[in-house]
């Protein structure tokens, strides 16, 4: 079952006796842990029959013990393990798995890493309960799911916003969630769409400084403003790491490139095929003008060279101001 049928399920008390949630992204396993502890049970029923469970606290005989618990005047009780992953020899829950009681709901938060499907475990949940595993979103995907958590809180938000807030928060869910839902209380209802400025205004990010600037300036040659940007990110490299800079660069000419081969590069197939919003379609055309196939795999290399520089190899300076200047100049001539 995917993230949005497990809630669906939930939100109709559809329940199932065991929910081992697993993976590389614990903002999906905390959303599900928190709508089982918010919702199954009633305030009143929460007293005695809602548990919950530390991993680095406990042993496998401690949740069996609290699973084969009777609920007290209500259908269903409620055990939450959460860090699970410091469980040793969580295989050995098969003990319960093999027949767990229909009147518990026992919830495994096992974050940033999978359940080996290996163990007997693994097959005893799929088949009694619900194994659900989580995996970090691409780089690519983040302006999409940013859009569609948006719209679950009313709220439109610009492709460019959208764009900005993925490469300046990062990859974490939980962050850029926070961010929106701070965004959506300080715009109110009567804003309808989250805009760049608004961005900007709330979530602390520079209007004229940020990676999103220097990938402009540069796919457009503009050697004065990338050199404005760089400087101050030289001088706030905690604000503005330059693996984050190399990494979104690495991903912008690395799209580029497919584009040059694309032997239809009509907008609509442009989008499809780079995975971009087609908003960004012209910004590719762009950047192919100023930049060549053999320019663009010049520039990959370099900027795979100036990764291993950023974290020491092969390099007689790691100062970030100084390799930024360096890279820069040498993408853009």
């Amino acid at each position: 079952m995917t993230f949005e049928q497990i809630l669906t399920s939930l939100k109709q008390k559809q329940y199932k006796p065991i929910y081992f949630l697993a993976g590389e992204e614990p903002w999906y396993i905390d959303q599900i842990t928190d709508y089982i502890a918010d919702n199954v049970l009633s305030e009143s029923e929460k007293a005695f029959n809602l548990t919950i469970l530390y991993g680095k606290d406990i042993t496998i005989n401690d949740i069996v013990l609290s699973a084969r618990r009777f609920p007290m005047m209500s259908p269903y009780q409620v055990v939450i393990v959460k860090e699970a992953q410091n469980i040793d020899n969580i295989e050995a829950l098969e003990v319960y798995a093999q027949n767990p009681l229909n009147s518990t709901i026992l919830v495994i938060a096992y974050k940033y890493k999978p359940l080996n499907k290996r163990y007997k475990l693994a097959k005893l949940i799929e088949s009694k309960g619900i194994l659900f595993e989580t995996k970090k979103l691409y780089d690519n995907q983040l302006p999409t799911w940013i859009t569609g958590y948006a719209k679950g809180k009313g709220k439109n938000i610009d492709p460019k916003a959208s764009l900005l807030l993925s490469e300046s928060v990062g990859s974490d869910l939980s962050k850029i969630a926070n961010a929106i839902d701070k965004l959506v209380i300080a715009l109110g209802p009567e804003t309808p769409m989250i805009t760049v400025e608004h961005v900007e205004k709330n979530i602390g990010i520079s209007k004229e400084f940020n990676n999103f600037e220097l990938q402009k300036a540069i796919l457009t040659k503009n050697q004065f403003k990338a050199n404005q940007i760089i400087f101050a990110f030289g001088k706030n490299p905690k604000d503005y790491p330059i693996q984050v800079t190399i990494a979104t660069l690495f991903g912008f000419f690395t799209k580029l490139l497919m584009y040059h081969y694309l032997p239809d590069k009509s907008p609509g197939s442009v989008a499809s095929s780079l995975k971009i919003n087609p908003y960004f379609v012209q910004d590719y055309v762009s950047a192919a003008r100023n930049y060549n196939g053999r320019k663009v795999v010049e520039n990959i290399s370099i900027l795979r060279e100036y990764d291993m520089k950023s974290k020491g190899f092969n390099s007689a300076t790691t100062d970030t101001a100084e390799l930024l200047k360096e890279l820069i100049f040498k993408l853009m001539n």
